[in-house]
C-alpha cells in the first residue's frame, strides 16, 4: 500500500527538476507528489522522456531538485551537502543500470567489493559478504572473470550484487532488463522480487517492460514528467 506522509520511507512534495535550455527549460519531472513506504516493490511506467530516469536520479542522490521537497530515509536530499549525498549513495541506496556499469579492468569480485571498500568497510568482511551474495546468484565460478568474459545475464547479476554489498534500504533499478533477452530479463526481475520479499528491501524499477508488473505492490505511471496514475497492486 502507498504510505502516509508521516510514515513514508520516500516522500516527495512538489518535486520538480528542470533543465535549462537557452531561454527555456526542459521538464525532467514536475510537481511530483509521492509517498512510498518501506518494503514496497514499485514499478515506474512510462514512455521514453516520461521522467522515469530523472525521478530515479533524484531518489538516488545523483541529481538535485530545482524545487520541491524530497525526503528519503529521513534525509532531506535537496538540502544535503555533497559529503552527505556521497554517504547517502553509499549507505542508503543501491543503483542498478541497464548498461551494467561494471569497471572493465576489475574482476567480478573486485567490482562487487568496490563500493563497500570505498565506504571504508574492512576488506575481509566485504570479501566474505561478496562471496555469499555471488554464491547465492550462482556466480561463484565467475569470481575472477572480467566483464567482457560474462554473458549479459551474468553482468546484470554482478551489478545486482554490487548494488547490495552495502546492504542498502532501497534498490533503484533503471531499465534493468533493457539489455537482456526475455529469459534473463525474467530471471533478474524474479531476483529483485525475491530481495524485496526475503529482506524487505524497497525496490523501485523504472521500465518499459511488463515483466515486473506481476510482482509490483505499487505502480506509478508518468507522462511528460508528471504522475498520471498511481495504483496499489495485490501480489
Amino acid at each position: 500500500m502507498n504510505a502516509s506522509s508521516d510514515h513514508a520511507l520516500i516522500l516527495a512534495q512538489g518535486l520538480t527538476r528542470l533543465y535549462p535550455l537557452g531561454s527555456t527549460a526542459v521538464v525532467g519531472v514536475e510537481d511530483i507528489d509521492l509517498a512510498i513506504s518501506h518494503g514496497e516493490m514499485v514499478v515506474l511506467k512510462g514512455n521514453s522522456g516520461s521522467g522515469k530516469s530523472t525521478l530515479l536520479a533524484l531518489l538516488g542522490g545523483l541529481d538535485l531538485p530545482t524545487r520541491g521537497r524530497l525526503m528519503v530515509a529521513g534525509q532531506n536530499l535537496q538540502k544535503a551537502t555533497p559529503k552527505e549525498l556521497n554517504a547517502y549513495r553509499r549507505k542508503v541506496v543501491g543503483m542498478i543500470f541497464q548498461s551494467f556499469n561494471l569497471l572493465p579492468t576489475l574482476t567480478v569480485v573486485e567490482n562487487v567489493c568496490l563500493p563497500a571498500l570505498l565506504a571504508g568497510r574492512p576488506h575481509q568482511e566485504v570479501t566474505n559478504r561478496a562471496l555469499e551474495w555471488l554464491d547465492w546468484l550462482h556466480l561463484s565460478s565467475r569470481l575472477n572473470h572480467y566483464p567482457r568474459q560474462l554473458s549479459g545475464g551474468e553482468m546484470q547479476r554482478t551489478a545486482i550484487v554490487r548494488a547490495l554489498i552495502n546492504e542498502p534500504s532501497i534498490i533503484l533499478a533503471d531499465e534493468p532488463t533493457g539489455n537482456l533477452d526475455s529469459k534473463n530479463g525474467q530471471a533478474v526481475i524474479e531476483l529483485l522480487s525475491e530481495l524485496n520479499h526475503k529482506f524487505n528491501t524497497t525496490v523501485i524499477i523504472a521500465t518499459h517492460s511488463a515483466l515486473a508488473d506481476p510482482y509490483a505492490t505499487l505502480q506509478i505511471y508518468l507522462k511528460d514528467g508528471r504522475i498520471t496514475e498511481t495504483g496499489a497492486c495485490d501480489v
